[in-house]
């Protein structure tokens, strides 16, 4: 069966390490072309694919049926839109867009028969896998309290287009966090957000703090980059028992370092949550094994037809209405209603 085609737009942090090497270690895919300025930086880690210099070079190559947004946030919609217009499939990493309405503009243009997917890679956490198994198997029972972290040791701005773009680590990290809310507790009807600058000179937000309501439940999503213990990722409290977890899934850290998805304990998160139910003992439990690959090999099989695709524009677009929602309050200091 021929290989699905695959071209990356960008080749930064997400280009180089969320998306390459994963598609090169996918069994139905084969990358193609990139869009970059520096093929040196490419061809140091791909030698054998190709380089365009811009978008349109990239959605008029005939070989190319996938097309991976991994652009700067506010290029997104257009670059989004450029490859549906040429009728391909889109893969757009987090934030799906800047805006509200940029994302419903990008749902618009899909084209029936084509596949448009956001990159939530962090459902197949190895932390957040084992979490969903333990609501699945009810013990925590009902949750009435579920506390998300993503807090890091960054006291220092750093100088890149990252820390400046607006909305700051809502719209960085929030994606991540908000879909993971939402994947096991649905919509909220409201969120409550704060949102702020605490660093010293940084050009955009460096925290939030965020409740999303729902009746007789709070989730909170919480990240800061002033954080030297940023150890806590999980803090989960049912009318049964409470989950704690500390230490993130390492398939970041792997990827980062250079090293190729799947390779001997790919995914296995060392650090077990612990578990405590009313006798006040903890239990460590043990954890699901990560597995990024999981959205690719779904990804592929959406796009041949054979299976539902992993996340849809609907499930981007509620996130994107979380995260407007999120702005609005931070900016009006009230609830906002969704």
């Amino acid at each position: 069966m021929t290989k699905i085609g695959v071209g990356v737009i960008g080749y930064g942090l997400g280009g180089r390490a969320f998306h390459a090497p994963y598609v090169a270690a996918a069994a139905d895919m084969d990358l193609r072309a990139i869009v970059s300025r520096d093929p040196a930086k490419v061809h140091a880690d791909r030698p054998a694919v190709r380089v365009v210099p811009d978008v349109a070079t990239l959605v008029a190559s005939g070989d190319v049926d996938l097309v991976v947004v991994s652009s700067p946030d506010a290029l997104h919609a257009d670059h989004a839109i450029a490859a549906l217009d040429a009728g391909k499939h889109v893969l757009i990493d987090k934030p799906f867009a800047t805006t509200l309405a940029d994302a419903r503009r990008i749902v618009r243009a899909c084209r029936p028969g084509r596949v448009l997917s956001a990159f939530q890679n962090r459902r197949w956490d190895a932390d957040f896998l084992t979490l969903r198994r333990l609501i699945a198997e009810d013990r925590l029972g009902e949750i009435v309290h579920c506390a998300s972290h993503f807090d890091r040791w960054r006291p220092e701005p750093a100088t890149t287009w990252k820390e400046e773009r607006e909305g700051g680590s809502w719209m960085d990290l929030g994606p991540h966090l908000i879909d993971q809310a939402l994947q096991l507790f649905g919509r909220p009807v409201a969120v409550d957000a704060d949102i702020a600058t605490l660093r010293i000179g940084a050009p955009a937000p460096d925290y939030f703090h965020a409740t999303l309501h729902y009746p007789g439940r709070r989730v909170v999503l919480q990240s800061n980059k002033v954080a030297a213990d940023h150890r806590l990722r999980f803090a989960v409290h049912g009318r049964l028992g409470s989950w704690i977890k500390h230490g993130i899934d390492p398939q970041e850290a792997a990827t980062v370092a250079g090293r190729e998805p799947g390779d001997g304990d790919w995914g296995l998160d060392d650090t077990p949550g612990l578990l405590t139910l009313g006798d006040g003992v903890p239990t460590p439990v043990p954890n699901e094994r990560g597995d990024y690959r999981r959205f690719w090999t779904a990804l592929a099989a959406a796009i041949r037809g054979n299976g539902p695709n992993p996340v849809p524009a609907d499930d981007a677009l509620l996130v994107m209405e979380v995260l407007d929602a999120g702005l609005r309050s931070a900016s009006q200091q009230r609830r906002i209603a969704l």
